[in-house]
């Protein structure tokens, strides 16, 4: 029989490494399901995800990414099955179900597809039985039945989506880590947890780098409104950080001006040098790469100098081939002098609602970089974040002035919601 309540709890890979984590993890989850419907979301166990891709790569440097989707999304089975054992021998009802068995259906999109619809009538009927569900995270299929894959940390994102398809009154991501903290504690072992943050916040540090949340989780969850936490499989007894809507924060101006410190060490800046400085340039490089699925993320273009600019850009260091690959053909149709690539660069950024109309945090953010002898590459803004692409040898001790710089070891004042 449905109980009142669905609750869904998403377990990373860490979460689910071994015998003796998966056992932890269905522990938690008998103690949610006794007051809920129950549906747990899991990952690859371990490191497996990033043996497949390995394992890939030793027959294809570059993988056709049907063939990556179908071999990737074996992980994810395999630990729904042992969890769904796992349950059955402590005596609960479950079943595992994977993503063309619980309707997720995604476009048509290999690596990275985005979640189209969830068809939930199957597992409202394997819920109705009293089961707790294991779901294959990660994974989706189109409507005419390829399977597809999220992109890395895709599991993040399954479990919110389903959460919102059931209507369920909350979602907690499990994983490693204690919650969000202020930066990488291990970078900053002094960077402290933060009980509570903005889907905006989430969303910035998420995207610059922050692993602890995938990005496309966060903008479901802010989009439908989920009741979202970060938690620590190895300590369930600790609530975590709660993502909450900023509306809801209260005494903005007395918070803290910079909320978080986000380091991305997998970045890469190519750049077409040597290019006609004339209309449409541009608009034919980058949408030639969005065309191709690689995601830009800064961009700069220098001043004109007798008749030709030089355009720069960064992305994934997961797309760097694909996107040298891309650009060495454009660079003969937009007749540039040569195409160039540097992957030893990273993104350091800060990231804080307080940032909101309060002037000075930039020139704040790179007096610290400065005084450390850091060069400015490239600079990118938004209303709640900044973000500078550095050297990579210096990005650690980037992190660690700027985190000095705005006392983010500091008690954090408490947020009243």
């Amino acid at each position: 029989m449905l109980k009142e309540k669905t609750t869904v709890l998403k377990f990373g890979g860490t979460s689910v490494a071994d015998a003796e984590c998966i056992k932890r993890v269905c522990s938690i989850a008998i103690r949610e399901a006794e007051s809920a419907n129950l549906i747990m979301v899991v990952s690859a166990m371990g490191k497996t995800t990033d043996g497949l891709v390995k394992l890939a790569k030793d027959f294809n440097s570059l993988p056709e990414g049907r063939e990556l989707d179908m071999l990737l999304s074996t992980g994810e089975q395999v630990t729904a099955s042992l969890v769904a054992m796992c349950l059955h021998e402590m005596g609960y009802a479950a079943s595992s179900l994977l993503a063309w068995q619980s309707g997720f259906i995604t476009e048509r999109e290999h690596n990275q597809a985005r979640i189209a619809k969830i068809k939930t009538e199957r597992i409202n009927e394997h819920l109705a039985k009293g089961e707790i569900i294991v779901l294959a995270g990660f994974q989706g299929i189109t409507e005419c039945g390829e399977v597809t894959t999220l992109g890395r940390g895709g599991t993040d994102t399954s479990a919110v989506a389903v959460a919102a398809a059931l209507g369920a009154q909350k979602c907690d991501i499990y994983t490693d880590v204690d919650g969000v903290f202020t930066t990488d504690p291990r970078i900053i072992p002094e960077a402290k947890k933060l009980d509570l943050i903005s889907y905006e916040e989430m969303l910035e540090l998420a995207s610059l780098g922050a692993k602890v949340l995938h990005p496309r989780s966060v903008e479901l969850a802010k989009k439908y409104n989920i009741d979202l936490s970060v938690r620590s499989s190895f300590k369930p007894e600790d609530k975590g950080t709660r993502v909450i809507k900023l509306s809801e924060v209260q005494d903005m101006e007395l918070t803290q001006a910079v909320t978080g410190v986000a380091l991305d060490k997998k970045q890469a800046k190519l750049g077409f040098m040597g290019v006609p400085d004339t209309p449409g340039i541009a608009s034919k490089i980058f949408k030639t790469l969005a065309e191709n699925n690689v995601s830009v993320d800064v961009i700069l273009q220098s001043v004109p100098r007798e008749g030709i600019i030089d355009i720069a850009f960064t992305v994934n260091q997961d797309y760097l081939q694909k996107a040298i690959k891309i650009s060495k053909e454009l660079a003969l149709e937009v007749k540039a002098a040569e195409v160039v690539h540097d992957d030893d660069i990273a993104k350091i950024s800060i990231v804080g609602a307080g940032m909101l109309n309060k002037p000075g945090i930039a020139s704040e953010m790179f007096t610290a970089l400065y005084d450390a002898d850091i060069n400015i590459q490239m600079i990118t803004t938004s209303e709640i974040k900044i973000s500078c692409i550095i050297d990579l040898a210096q990005a650690e001790a980037a992190v660690k002035v700027i985190h000095e710089k705005f006392n983010l070891a500091q008690p954090v004042q408490e947020i009243i919601v």
